[in-house]
């Protein structure tokens, strides 16, 4: 699975990065970035979590 990020909705106030922060990731500026191109399985619970705790829907699963 990937995960996709709408960066029009994406506010980058790091709750997927407090959850899974081997996966996601805050720059300098404040820019999320996925760490990881395609979710390990053993990964896959806790960013279903960080994606369900988006408070602005802007992460999503593929």
């Amino acid at each position: 699975m990937k995960v996709i990020v709408d960066f029009d909705q994406c506010e980058a106030n790091g709750i997927c990065v407090g959850i899974a922060p081997d996966i996601f990731e805050l720059d300098d500026e404040d820019n999320l970035h996925v760490a990881a191109a395609d979710v390990p399985e053993d990964r896959l619970a806790d960013v279903e979590t960080a994606v369900a705790q988006c408070p602005k829907a802007a992460l999503r699963l593929q």
